[in-house]
């Protein structure tokens, strides 16, 4: 195993199908998520990573010559800014820049999330995804949770109520978010017992697509073909749908505008249900099932 594979194992916020894709890592430290990502998305990708911490910002600037050198690349795919994920336009990220937002247990962290949840949202391209985890609560914590100083270094003070998190993603302009992941997190100590209650947390990932409203959207059939790195066989694509390749699913209208509208479009035979289906090129009649059904004739 090299230095850029042990994150399989990791549990890192990383999505799928991300070969060329430009991504902003949000709370990006001392680089590691950012260099792996390099690898991920290629020569033709690439990674921006930001950080409120200067010192972290200057380790993880240090180690952009090794690991172009490593993944011999002639230019180099990746750098790293300093300032706040609340105001990326201040930094100079434009408009639809990236294919790709992602975080790791940050956003709980900012004392303005729909603020971050909005410069995501602007500086995504048409079709692009935020995916991150992060911690939530069951209700909307009061004042003496979110001042406590060990709550919120553990990420819990400043942890989100879920329903919120609902509420801001499709005010900035997302689609309703996707639960991927999820589990609770146990507290193993009487006096914060004490302080949280019967508050509960979770840890969770979510995605959040920048694609419009579709009044004309279908349910459909489809057909993942397979060939993402990683999930060549099966794609677990949230915590409602896993897709296998050469299998037919019917899915919502929602998720057929995603499939259909994001990077994932290429992966997939995508059908409203009851029109004829067209012949999958890759997939073998034996993997094709019901897709060549007696209905269709």
């Amino acid at each position: 195993m090299n230095e850029y594979d042990w994150y399989y194992g990791c549990g890192l916020v990383i999505p799928e199908c991300i070969e060329n894709c430009w991504i902003l890592d949000l709370g990006s430290g001392s680089g590691r998520d950012c260099y792996i990502l390099c690898k991920l998305v290629g020569e033709n990708g690439h990674v921006t990573g930001i950080d409120m911490t200067e010192t972290q910002v200057e380790v993880a600037k240090k180690y952009i010559d090794h690991h172009m050198n490593k993944l011999n690349y002639q230019n180099p795919n990746v750098n790293f800014i300093l300032g706040h994920i609340e105001e990326l336009g201040a930094v100079g990220l434009k408009d639809e820049s990236y294919n790709l937002v992602i975080s790791n247990c940050v956003v709980n962290l900012s004392p303005d999330k729909r603020a971050v949840l909005r410069e995501a949202y602007r500086v995504l391209k048409a079709g692009g995804e935020m995916y991150f985890s992060d911690v939530y609560a069951s209700r909307d914590l009061p004042k003496g949770i979110r001042k406590n100083r060990i709550l919120w270094g553990e990420c819990l003070g400043g942890a989100l109520w879920w329903k919120d998190l609902y509420k801001i993603a499709e005010d900035v302009g997302f689609l309703p978010p996707r639960l991927v992941t999820a589990s609770q997190i146990s507290i193993h100590n009487k006096e914060l017992e004490n302080v949280v209650g019967d508050c509960q947390f979770v840890s969770a990932t979510f995605r959040l697509f920048k694609i419009p409203q579709d009044d004309s959207a279908q349910r459909c059939e489809v057909i993942y073909n397979g060939g993402i790195t990683g999930h060549e066989k099966e794609l677990e694509f949230d915590a409602n749908y896993k897709f296998k390749q050469g299998e037919v699913m019917e899915v919502d209208k929602e998720t057929a505008t995603i499939l259909q509208n994001s990077r994932f479009a290429t992966k997939f035979l995508i059908c409203p249900v009851g029109q004829k289906k067209p012949v999958p090129e890759n997939c073998s009649p034996e993997k094709v099932k019901v897709w060549f059904s007696l209905k269709q004739h």
